[in-house]
């Protein structure tokens, strides 16, 4: 079999460079929506995007991609298939490595990314240079997908992180020397989302929340990660300040009916608003107050960037890569995690300073435009570029 399909090596001249972006699943978790949003602002003159995915019941990105112009590739099974996936996928991997011929392989979840650095070097002819993106700090991993990850990981060509706090997270031992890892806030696409009272006041039409409710969201899927439970507990001692409080959960995930069940037991349920995975979450950030994210481990969420670009002051937990892009009084609030105390706290200082909202929105609109999508491909294409040329 001939080397990959590409003009020069970087992908500057003649045809286009072939890549594979690799992830576990195309559900609306932020890092598969990063997929997308970095595939609306690839350079198509330099690189050919496809995409492929293990989990075939995790396809709601799916067309949106297919829609930019992204070939998708599901390895794990029939799309839209719930179940387990197909135990298979690694060897339909490995074919559609051999079929494809990609130049390079992105990787955007341990588990494929493991697969992908053992199958690379068993292709015939010159095997895809392979590139990794960290979203996670490392602490998070299981046992055996934190062995899977260390005893191939020095197998990437290069490594881009999500955050500062992520790229610390790499164990020195699994690093190799040189600009080896390259950290990228990546932004939000929020091109043409709705603003204003119009917009506000359409939002919580849409969600049944009342007009004149202090109103806090968060935006995750519901995961012992995220600790809705805490923000739950929090939201429940801020109704005891203030009576018109509302608290909007959007997302979905094996803790539903348990948070809903806590909600119940906390004698908050009619105040809390559960609106499920939605594919139309910046139409519905204008209907919060304040948003907010309650985690326990973090990379960079991308709800968080799309709060700040959407102009909402945000109570977020000192964790992972949140504290590099909001300054503590500045841009939001920090506080710790797993402190129902502590959130309902900052949620009641800012119900009571209208002004202090105010302030804290716009310098968060201001800093999130340090934070585009597009920049953040670029920063990625160069990463793309300098492997390519060795």
């Amino acid at each position: 079999m001939n080397g990959p399909l590409t003009g020069a090596a970087d992908g500057t001249a003649g045809a286009p460079t072939r890549v594979l972006w690799l992830a576990k699943g195309l559900g609306r978790g932020g890092a598969e929506q990063l997929l997308l949003n970095c595939a609306r602002h690839a350079d198509r003159s330099r690189y050919r995007i496809e995409v492929a995915y293990v989990l075939p019941w995790k396809d709601a990105l799916a067309p949106a991609l297919t829609e930019a112009g992204v070939s998708v590739h599901c390895l794990g099974g029939v799309p839209g298939t719930p179940g387990r996936a197909d135990p298979r996928w690694p060897l339909r991997l490995r074919a559609l490595l051999a079929a494809r011929r990609y130049g390079l392989v992105h990787t955007h979840m341990p588990v494929p990314a493991a697969a992908a650095r053992l199958l690379a070097p068993t292709l015939a002819g010159a095997a895809p240079r392979l590139v990794h993106t960290e979203h996670n700090v490392w602490e998070r991993y299981r046992t055996a997908t934190r062995w899977a990850n260390a005893l191939t990981y020095r197998r990437n060509d290069a490594v881009i992180a999500v955050s500062h706090a992520v790229a610390g997270s790499i164990p020195p031992g699994r690093r190799r020397p040189g600009d080896w890892v390259t950290v990228v806030h990546h932004g939000p696409d929020l091109a043409g989302a709705p603003e204003g009272p119009a917009a506000r006041a359409a939002a919580r039409a849409e969600l049944g929340l009342p007009a004149d409710a202090f109103v806090v969201g968060t935006v995750g899927n519901l995961t012992p990660k995220k600790d809705q439970a805490t923000l739950l507990a929090a939201h429940a001692a801020l109704l005891g300040r203030r009576p018109d409080a509302r608290l909007l959960l959007v997302g979905a995930g094996p803790l539903d009916a348990q948070l809903r069940a806590r909600a119940a037991e906390l004698g908050v349920a009619d105040t809390v608003v559960f609106a499920g995975s939605r594919a139309d979450v910046p139409a519905l950030l204008p209907a919060l107050d304040v948003f907010t994210l309650s985690s326990r481990q973090e990379g960079l969420p991308v709800a968080l960037m799309e709060a700040m670009t959407s102009g909402l002051p945000a109570v977020v937990t000192r964790v992972g890569g949140m504290p590099e892009v909001l300054d503590d009084g500045e841009q939001g609030l920090l506080v710790p995690p797993g402190d129902p105390s502590a959130l309902a706290g900052a949620f009641d200082r800012l119900a009571e300073d209208p002004e202090l909202r105010a302030r804290l929105a716009a310098a968060a609109r201001e800093r999130a435009e340090r934070f585009d999508v597009a920049g953040a491909q670029r920063a990625v294409e160069a990463v793309y570029a300098r492997v390519l040329r060795h």
